[in-house]
């Protein structure tokens, strides 16, 4: 089950549609769905979470925590919408299309696909891309 959880004011327009994706994403990545939580938030509650859990004292847009099990994904993906915002617009992308890149992102990440390495990022924005286009 997908769930969409609040921390800002910000909220999604169109939850069961998003989640109807993010689900047939799973599917064609041939992985089951298990629980999955987003947690929508600003920039300070993620900062702190990267330092708490990560000690990286940097702004990011996504933090994901994966207890997937075997096939099944379990996780919760943290996402600060300000740095979504601020990436949008240097990337001269509308922030709807930000958000999604990067809501996928952290499904793609437990899915096995890393981003470390140059090549693996490649691999991993082909990913990206080839779901946002069955939006």
């Amino acid at each position: 089950m997908i769930s969409f959880n609040y921390e800002t004011d910000f909220k999604l327009e169109n939850e069961s549609q998003i989640s109807s994706w993010i689900s047939d994403t799973i599917q064609k990545e041939d992985f089951k769905e298990g629980d999955i939580n987003y947690i929508f938030c600003d920039d300070a509650y993620l900062h702190k979470l990267n330092m708490d859990f990560l000690q990286h004292d940097t702004l990011t847009d996504i933090i994901s925590f994966d207890y997937c099990v075997g096939k099944e994904l379990h996780g919760d993906i943290y996402i600060s919408t300000e740095r979504v915002t601020e990436n949008a617009k240097e990337f001269e992308v509308d922030v709807s299309e930000e958000l999604a890149r990067v809501m996928i992102h952290g499904i793609l990440h437990y899915c096995g696909y890393k981003d470390k390495t140059a090549l693996e990022l490649k691999t991993m924005r082909a990913k990206e891309n080839e779901h946002l286009s069955a939006r």
